[in-house]
């Protein structure tokens, strides 16, 4: 049975710690273990997550699978970017799964709430930055309808950017 729940406060420790792991797996070798362990201890940790929860745009949700949380999305209502034209979008920050529940297809399932949602807000389509090596990411959003209309360098150390692609789909 999948379950997705609106995350609080008090769930920034999980989400911090189902962070580090699927940050780990998916962008471990992207960049040196020095540079990857100081942007995982500055990003997923409790205190980090908390404060995100202070900004009224920003939301978490919590997927579970069979009763076991296997990972997690945060939205950003009207987030603009510069290479979007339309005002009124929602950012798709982070949509992370571990790797033992993959094949399950929560994935979609996951954004599919989180496309539901910024619908009802209004917002005139999703945009969100993917690692140019994340292969599977990058088809998985093409296969949905997403182009790619941009570029952003994704900043994990001070010596270490990853090139990502800004990525689109218009409602």
């Amino acid at each position: 049975m999948i379950k997705i729940v609106k995350a609080s406060i008090a769930h920034s420790e999980l989400i911090a710690e189902i962070g580090k792991i699927t940050f780990l797996e998916s962008h471990g070798k992207s960049a040196s273990a020095e540079d990857i362990n100081s942007f995982i201890a500055k990003t997923y940790n409790k205190e980090a997550i908390s404060k995100e929860f202070e900004d009224a745009k920003t939301q978490y949700h919590l997927i579970y699978f069979n009763d076991k949380v296997a990972g997690f999305s945060k939205i950003e209502l009207s987030t603009p970017n510069k290479d979007i034209t339309e005002l009124d979008v929602t950012k798709l920050d982070r949509i992370y799964l571990l790797k033992a529940f993959y094949g399950q297809k929560l994935g979609s399932k996951l954004f599919d709430f989180n496309l539901h949602l910024s619908k009802q807000q209004n917002q005139k389509g999703i945009w969100l930055a993917v690692w140019v090596e994340n292969e599977r990411a990058i088809n998985f959003y093409t296969s949905i309808g997403f182009q790619i209309v941009g570029k952003y360098n994704f900043k994990i150390s001070e010596t270490r950017s990853n090139p990502n692609h800004i990525m689109f789909l218009k409602y």
